[in-house]
Order: structure tokens, then C-alpha cells, then sequence
């Protein structure tokens, strides 16, 4: 899956960019009922489309003007299919003048002779020139219904916003001390030079005024008294120079003009004083962190171990709405440091007794990581308490520490000093000091003379138990967490805020009540030989009773490999037995006995247990590849999961089924189900595909050949500053079915967002310019695959901030257009580009709880609930769907973003075809969250990172980079390691 061969020796085409739009005819063909008594008659061979309508001739024109290929590019030498499903063909594209003749290559795309060939393309070169998809019209489909939203309605304010330029001298890094800077200005000259304002600032260099301030441009000077210091506890005074300065005025008029849905340009500035002024009075009562807010004083902290313990807080954020400005607040938690004595932390972070025992050089490092950056408060000094960040730890007892008092070198101890000075007794020698200050001048702290200082954020990785005790804290019902929403509106009393006053701000204290719709689950299709042959889910669930895999694979060689002390051969033998039943039972032909006796070894030999069970396996069935290794893993295995995905899929080239010892003692059916999905879909079966989809009844997916991608980037996390960042794409590999999918990951830059290797070419020596990259190579593949090209694109890209939007889409449709002219001449099938989020904060309630029919069990809205309407996006097309049904907790819905849409879908076409496609996913029999393609992509990114070999670095953290070495010329970051043909397609299965 990662690294690619490259291709053959067909050159890239020149790009060149203009505006021309596609314009694809869209059929309409009888509805079909979907009452849950039977599946909707079948109509095999007939390719026009149900449930579809064109969309309104006002969008229509607006999309015109906009870029995409010509309306006559279609399909070129397109080779005859043995499909069920007709192909709309498009008209053949006009030859271009001055290119080679035309040859197919063997990949099945025609080739342009080698030579450089001008061609257009409908993509802007910029993001001036750049607008997203308008919205194509409302969806219709499904049952309406009315949910609740955690969005609050704000009344536009009627005042003239002012921006001021913030200049402090001599310069802060800190906002809490700008802050400060800027509370004592305001203090001292609110009712004499600034004339009876009350600004907004941001903490760095603006300033927000309602109305025009007295002056355009002055000067002041600021003192600020710090607690006391020294010996002699004397203040420290510091003075500051801050010159205010004006900017501009901001446009509320047009802030207006766009909320009404009369202009696409969202006015940025207006949205971010308004923005700034909500947040003020929150950035002095609370400790703020992002965009959220966190106090101890909320909710009782909860102790996570390890001394970190989790603060409630709450998520604030303005935002242009179809209603109008609305304020979106969410309940968040985060962990923080517990603002203990610093012994105690210790003792906490180790886990045992640390007043009486000497450390050892691990507890050292533990320590050292633990305490590095994090502020302390000593409390030796009675009322003075100064406050540090610890820069490291002692390698020596207090006991032993000396230091020079003098310029002759005088040396005193710690101990001594400390007694002398403060008379302050030492009473834990053994222990090592904190270093605090630079390297150049550090100075010793005594653990038992300091105490963390509260509010400070823990940033680093949570290990298990304390991530499981952070999710039992934030895993709320949806009614637990709608109230708590609602009191924290009612807390903040927006309507008492001296800073919403000011700026005539008015916030609701209402949830916004919103019209939704719950759309029709799919009917699933399962083998003939099964006695359910067809499946309606309920609730977003079903299961595979009386039901058989409709491509059931055949496991002839496989073996099991058993790390877990604890599980003797005889249960592991039974467990195997009862799944290869279970396999066969779901329809799999599944040998039930393994190649070779189930292999007991310990997780530390992994290496050498995996290559001898490969061996031992080849020999036994003389040469023939073993197709299965099951591997049975203790329930805490540390990195023994990852170590066995990365040696079988990048040395041994092994297809693995890991199965934890819980299981294996305490089987149940289903579990082994659910095992047996995953294991078809690896050995590259299928396990159900929707009814639709073989009957050929799919809006703008059925017609032509349409191929599905999903994208991610996952990033390291936070203090590895080193590791590369993961891109994953997945493509569909199956038409008209639309249910298998290969992948591809690389490694790129840290924490680049933009996917690198999308497409690329590089210099030859023989071949001359070779065209590559994960777009390129998936396309190839769909065309071996399936025997034609795709004539339409939809990709799905997951992990995008708003902010990124215009950058990620600039860059990465215009790498999917050089690649698809790099195959071939004038081939630009349409695309649509999807950006799915799943980290917001806006939340679906049911409008009555108590109404039992309008939740799942969970408490939550059902599955298939769709949003694109009133606390939607003013002009763009965007919406938000529930696709599953809730566990525990309140369903988060996905929202997705059509950025670019040459498909010219319909709201009900891709809200449709978005939701039934969360039902193909392959590990369980339940629609998921989030369409499977960009979990795929998810999942493939995360797995990739297994790859990546750990480097203890110096200071006892690990970080990962890949092995291997970069060709010369392209980025430091050294590739991902080759996977085995075998197991590209499936890695992402898990």
C-alpha cells in the first residue's frame, strides 16, 4: 500500500487553467418504496436514475460561470464491458490540435506518444478567483422532523465596529501579561482619554472599539507592579509603553449582506471582533485554551492518575448561520495538572513512596519528562510565592548539590544555603532538586519547597487509564449534556456582559430548533444461497443471522501464533475451531485445521516467532503461501499489535487477524461475526453491497463509472516535533458496487496538511519525466479492476479546518487534474470535492426526549437525521448528517462540505448517496459515522504509523521516523517502508 512502483514512461500533460463548467444530463426514473416490507423491485439493465432532480435554474446559471471540464469531454477508446449496468456514454472529445497519435497503454488509458501536451482545465489559479459550491437547493427525502441544536441566536449588532492597532514596548510574549497591560490602560484613562469605551482585545495587537475613540493615533504609559521579590520583599514595578493606533472600521453592512445569503465573501474581520468581544469576559473568569474555556470551579475536577486530574469547561464560538449570527457552545474536558506539592506529584506520577526510597535512574526520567516546562510556586518564603518553569531535573540528592556563593569559588551546599538563608529545613536529601532558569543560570529548587501552579494544561499523551477515566467524565446522555449546555448559557448571563453591552450584542438563551429529516436506510444485498437475501436495517443496526457473505472468500492455508501466557493451546485451538466455523456459516469456504499446530511464543521474540511460523507453514505446504495468521494477543500488549502489522505487512507479506485473550476465553457469536467480516474483506471478499448499487439505481454513480476516493492526513502527536506526518487515500475499486477499496499512504513533512503525493513526477534517467502519485496509481488500479476508466470523481476528504479550506482545495484538485491528464489526453472526468469534519461542536438533541419513536436506545436522534438548513452555512452547500446510531454518550453528526461539485448533485443526491454508503461498511454489521471511504483513509493513515521504527531520543521520549532513504533532491523525510502486494488493498481493514 505505501510506496509505489513507478509507472511506465507516459509523460505529464501541461496544465492550463479556465473556466468552463460541465454540464451532465441528469435522467429521472420512477421512485422506488422503501416501506421495510420487501426490498424495491429490482431494475437490472435500466440506467436511468430514481429520486433525482436537476437543480434550480438559478444555481444552475451560477454554476456556469464557475470552473470544470468541457460538457463534450467524455470517454475516450473505452474499452467494452461485461457489467450489468449500462454506461450514459458522453460524447467523444474533439482531437487536439498538434498531438501525437493516440495509442492505449497497457494500464488501459491512451497515451500521448510522449510528448507534452496543452490542454485546459476548468480550475482557477488562485483563491481570489476561487468560489465554493453554491447551494444546489434543500433535500427533500425523509421524514421531517424538528431537532434542537446547541446553537444560540445572536442579534446582529447596529453599532460601528473600530479596529485599533495595539503596539506594546518594550515586547511581550505572553497574552496574560498583554492582557494585564491593557486591563490597567483602560483602568486608569476608560473615562478620560478613551472616552467612555470599553474595548475588546485580543491579547496581541488589536484592539475593537464600538464607535470611533477620541483620537486616531496616542501614546501612554503603563506601570505594572509584580508581587513581591527578593530577600527584602520589595515590589518590582516594570513600565510599558503602548501606543494605540487606528486601522479601520469594519463593515457590518456587509456582514449582513452576507448572513442574508446576498453575497458569497464571508466578511472575516466583523466575524472575528464579534468573536473576540463574546470571549472577553471569559478570558478573565476562566483559563482559555483554544477556543474553550475551563475552570475548577464549573464541575468538581476528577483525578485521571499519575497527578493530572480533568477540568469542565465549555466551547464557544461565533458563527454565520442561514438564521443569522449564532454562538455555538458545547460542554469540552481537558486534563490538567493537578496543583499538588511537588513530592506528592511525584509520588502520584510513580506510584509509590517516594519520601523514604532512593530514585532510580528510570524514576529520573519518568520525573524529568513529566516536570519539564511546567510552572511551579515555591513555598518556603511565607507570602512570597514566585513562580518558575522547571527546565530539568538534578542527576544528583539535594544532599550532594554545592554551588559557588562568591567569585572565589566559595562552595556551599544546597542544604546550608536554603537554612541560611530562609530558614528553611530540608528534610528529603535523597531526592533530587528541580532545575529551573536557562542552562547558562540554573538554579536548584528542593522538590518539598515547591508547588505546581494550578491552571496549567497537561499537552502530553494520556496512557489508557487515564483516557478511560477522561471519557467516563465527558461521556454524557444527550439530555445530561443539552442541560448542561443550557446552564452555562444561563452562567454566563450574556445578557449582564459589560463587554456584549457595549458592543450591542444579544444572545438567545434558547436552543435553535431546526427542521431535519431522517432519511430511509438502504436494503442490503446478501448471497442467494443465504435465507435472508436481502436486508432492511432498523435503528442502523442489523446482524449476519440467516444471512451469508454475497462474495464469501476460500481460506485453504492458515495458522495461528499465540503470545498470551494466560490462554492454554487447548482454548486457543477451540477458539480457532468455533471461528472457522463461524466463517463458513457466514458463507467463506474456511479449512478447519491450520497448516501448522498453534505456535505459543512470548511478545519480546515477535520477530523471530512470525518468521518461523512463515517458514514452518511454507515448508509444510511446500511452498505455497500461507493466506491467514491468526494471532492471539494479551489484553495489555503494548506495542506488540503494532510490531506484528508492521513485520507481516512490510517483511513478510502475511494477511493478520489479531484477536485479544478477553475474546478468545469468553467467545461470543457476536464477536466471531464480526471477526469473520473482517477476515472476507481482507482475503478480498465482500460482505454486502447495497441493493441500489447492483440494480443500477444510484443518482450520479450508476450512470457512468464512477470511482469514490477518501483522504486523510493524521499528524504526530503533540512534543514529537520530529515524526513525519501520515497522507492516506483510498479509492473504490468495484463498479457498479462501490463497496471494495485499495489505499495507498505515504510519509511527508510534520504536520503538513496539503497531500504531498497525490501527484508527482520525476526525472528518469532512461525514461526521461515520469508521471506518479496515489491519485494516479488508484485510477490505474480501478481500470485493471474493473476494465474501464472512471468518467466521474468523488472524493471525500476528511481532517480539513475551515481556515484550510481555499489552500487544501487549490492544491489538491489541481493534483488530481494532472493526473488525470497525465494518463491520457483531454481526460477530465468531473469532480467532487467533499470536506467531512467530525472535530465541531455543534450537536442534534430530539425535540422531547420522552418521545420514544424519535430516539435510539442511547437517548439519542436516529440514524439517517440530515440538517441543511437554518444553522447551516449562509450561501455554501453544506450539511450535517447523523449516519449512526448512538452507543454511549451524544452522537456527534458528520458534517460535510461540498467545496466543488462538477456533478452538479442535487441536496438529495449526495445527502443520499453520503448516508447509504455508511451502511457499506465492512468490519460490522452497523452504519457508521462517518462514509467509509474517509474512515478507510483513517484508518490507513493510522495504521501506516505502525511503520515508522520508535528512536529513544536522550531525554526518554520516543519518537518515530520512517526507515529507508529519500532519493537525492526530494524533502527530508525518509518514505514509509514498501507493503506487500498482497496487502495493500486490506491494510486498512485492520
Amino acid at each position: 500500500m505505501p510506496i509505489r512502483k513507478k509507472e511506465s514512461s507516459e509523460q505529464h500533460l501541461v496544465i492550463k487553467p479556465h473556466l468552463q463548467n460541465p454540464v451532465n444530463p441528469v435522467q429521472k426514473a420512477p421512485k422506488t418504496a422503501q416501506n421495510g416490507k420487501g426490498p424495491p423491485p429490482q431494475e437490472p439493465r435500466n440506467p436511468k436514475l430514481h429520486n433525482q432532480t436537476s437543480p434550480p435554474a438559478k444555481n444552475r446559471g451560477r454554476r456556469r460561470g464557475r470552473g470544470g471540464r468541457k460538457s463534450d469531454q467524455g470517454d475516450v477508446c473505452m474499452r467494452p464491458s461485461s457489467r450489468h449496468c449500462a454506461v450514459a456514454h458522453l460524447p467523444a472529445s474533439p482531437s487536439l490540435g498538434g498531438a501525437a497519435p493516440l495509442a492505449t497503454s497497457p494500464n488501459g488509458y491512451v497515451e500521448n506518444g510522449g510528448n507534452s501536451v496543452s490542454m485546459e482545465m476548468g480550475f482557477p489559479t488562485s483563491s481570489k478567483s476561487l468560489s465554493f459550491a453554491p447551494r444546489p437547493g434543500y433535500g427533500q427525502v425523509g421524514i421531517k422532523c424538528i431537532v434542537k441544536a446547541n446553537h444560540f441566536f445572536a442579534e446582529l449588532p447596529e453599532k460601528d465596529l473600530n479596529h485599533y492597532d495595539v503596539s506594546i514596548t518594550p515586547e511581550v510574549a505572553s497574552r496574560a501579561l498583554n492582557r494585564a497591560v491593557m486591563a490597567e490602560l483602560v483602568r486608569l484613562y476608560k473615562e478620560s482619554d478613551l472616552g467612555m469605551r470599553l474595548p475588546a482585545y485580543d491579547g496581541r495587537k488589536s484592539l475593537y472599539t464600538a464607535g470611533e475613540l477620541p483620537f486616531a493615533w496616542k501614546e501612554f504609559n503603563i506601570k505594572l507592579v509584580d508581587e513581591p521579590d527578593g530577600n527584602n520583599g520589595r515590589k518590582r514595578e516594570r513600565e510599558y509603553k503602548v501606543v494605540i493606533k487606528f486601522v479601520a472600521r469594519a463593515n457590518m453592512h456587509h456582514l449582513g449582506q452576507f448572513l442574508a445569503g446576498k453575497c458569497a465573501d464571508a466578511p472575516q474581520e466583523a466575524l472575528q471582533i464579534l468573536d473576540i468581544v463574546l470571549r472577553e469576559l471569559s478570558n478573565k473568569r476562566y483559563c482559555p485554551i483554544g477556543r474553550s474555556f475551563f475552570s475548577p470551579d464549573i464541575r468538581t475536577p476528577q483525578r485521571l492518575g499519575e497527578g493530572l486530574e480533568s477540568w469542565c469547561g465549555f466551547y464557544q464560538s461565533i458563527r454565520p448561520t442561514q438564521m443569522g449570527l449564532s454562538l455555538n457552545i458545547d460542554m469540552a474536558s481537558a486534563a490538567f495538572i493537578e496543583p499538588l506539592p511537588v513530592i506528592e506529584f511525584v509520588a502520584q506520577l510513580l506510584g509509590k513512596d517516594v519520601l523514604s526510597r532512593t530514585l532510580s535512574d528510570a524514576d529520573r526520567v519518568k520525573i524529568k519528562k513529566a516536570l519539564r516546562g511546567v510552572k511551579v510556586e515555591v513555598t518556603h518564603r511565607g507570602s512570597v510565592r514566585r513562580k518558575y518553569r522547571v527546565s530539568g531535573l538534578t542527576s544528583q540528592p539535594t544532599r550532594e548539590l554545592v554551588f559557588p556563593v562568591d567569585e572565589n569559588l566559595t562552595m556551599k551546599s544546597v542544604i546550608e544555603y536554603f537554612q541560611e538563608m530562609y530558614g528553611f529545613t530540608i528534610q528529603h536529601g535523597h531526592l533530587p532538586c528541580l532545575q529551573v532558569g536557562n542552562q547558562k543560570k540554573a538554579n536548584y529548587l528542593p522538590m518539598e519547597a515547591c508547588k505546581i501552579v494550578e491552571g496549567q494544561r497537561y499537552t502530553k499523551r494520556l496512557n489508557e487509564k487515564q483516557i478511560t477515566a477522561l471519557l467516563k467524565v465527558t461521556c454524557q446522555r444527550p439530555r445530561d449534556r443539552e442541560n448542561d449546555i443550557l446552564q452555562t448559557v444561563q452562567h454566563n448571563a450574556y445578557d449582564q456582559d459589560p463587554y456584549a453591552k457595549e458592543f450591542g450584542i444579544k444572545i438567545s438563551e434558547k436552543l435553535a430548533s431546526v427542521e431535519a429529516r431522517i432519511l430511509p436506510a438502504p436494503w442490503l444485498k446478501y448471497h442467494e444461497t443465504g435465507k435472508e437475501k436481502n436486508c432492511l436495517p432498523q435503528v442502523g443496526q442489523w446482524n449476519m443471522m440467516n444471512k451469508k457473505m454475497i462474495n464469501g472468500m476460500t481460506v485453504s492455508r492458515w495458522a495461528c501464533i499465540n503470545f498470551s501466557r494466560g490462554v492454554q493451546e487447548s482454548v486457543a485451538r477451540g477458539f480457532c475451531s468455533e471461528l472457522a466455523q463461524m466463517c463458513q456459516v457466514s458463507g467463506m469456504e474456511f479449512n478447519s485445521e491450520p497448516v501448522i499446530p498453534i505456535y505459543n511464543a512470548r511478545p519480546e521474540q515477535v520477530e523471530k516467532a512470525l518468521k518461523h511460523v512463515y517458514h514452518a507453514s511454507m515448508n509444510k505446504t511446500k511452498g505455497k503461501d500461507l493466506e491467514l495468521l491468526l494471532a492471539i494477543l494479551p489484553d495489555n500488549n503494548g506495542s506488540l499489535y503494532g510490531d506484528i502489522k508492521r513485520i507481516c505487512e512490510t517483511d513478510l507479506g502475511l494477511i493478520s487477524q489479531c484477536c485479544l485473550t478477553k475474546y478468545v476465553f469468553k467467545i461470543s457469536k457476536q464477536y466471531l461475526a464480526n471477526v469473520s467480516l473482517k477476515i472476507n474483506v481482507k482475503m478480498g471478499g465482500r460482505n454486502t453491497v447495497l441493493l441500489d448499487a447492483i440494480s443500477c439505481r444510484i443518482p450520479l454513480v450508476s450512470d457512468i463509472p464512477t470511482i469514490i476516493f477518501g483522504a486523510d492526513v493524521t499528524h504526530p502527536e503533540n512534543g514529537e516535533d520530529s515524526s513525519p506526518s501520515i497522507a492516506a487515500v483510498v479509492a473504490s475499486q468495484d463498479w457498479p458496487e462501490v463497496t471494495k477499496y485499495a489505499g495507498l499512504v505515504c510519509a511527508q513533512a510534520h504536520r503538513q496538511e496539503l497531500i504531498q503525493d497525490l501527484y508527482k513526477t520525476w526525472q528518469d534517467p532512461v525514461r526521461g519525466t515520469v508521471s506518479g502519485g496515489m491519485i494516479r496509481d488508484l485510477l490505474v488500479s480501478f481500470r485493471k479492476a474493473t476494465g474501464q476508466k472512471p468518467l466521474r470523481i468523488i472524493f471525500y476528504r476528511d481532517g480539513v479546518s475551515e481556515g484550510q479550506f481555499y489552500q487544501v482545495l487549490l492544491y489538491e484538485l489541481d493534483a488530481i487534474r494532472k493526473a488525470c491528464a497525465s494518463l491520457e489526453p483531454n481526460y477530465q472526468p468531473p469532480v467532487t470535492f467533499i470536506v467531512v469534519q467530525k472535530r465541531h461542536h455543534t450537536r442534534l438533541f430530539a425535540n422531547n426526549h420522552r418521545d420514544r419513536s424519535s430516539i435510539d436506545k442511547s437517548g439519542n436522534i436516529l440514524p439517517g437525521t440530515v440538517v441543511d438548513t437554518k444553522i447551516c452555512h449562509p450561501t455554501e452547500h453544506d450539511f450535517y448528517l447523523c449516519s449512526h446510531a448512538g452507543i454511549q454518550g451524544t452522537s456527534r453528526p458528520a458534517h460535510y462540505h461540498v467545496l466543488w461539485d462538477e456533478n452538479n448533485f442535487t441536496a438529495d443526491g449526495i445527502q443520499s448517496l453520503t448516508n447509504n454508503l455508511c451502511y457499506t461498511y465492512a468490519r460490522c454489521t452497523r452504519s457508521v459515522s462517518v462514509v467509509p471511504p474517509a474512515y478507510y483513509a483513517h484508518l490507513a493513515a493510522f495504521r501506516a504509523r505502525f511503520y515508522l521504527e520508535p528512536d529513544m531520543q536522550e531525554n526518554g521520549s520516543t519518537g518515530h521516523t520512517a526507515k529507508g532513504t529519500r532519493a537525492a533532491g526530494e524533502s527530508g523525510v525518509r518514505p514509509l517502508p514498501a507493503l506487500k502486494e498482497n496487502v495493500k488493498r486490506v491494510m486498512f481493514y485492520c
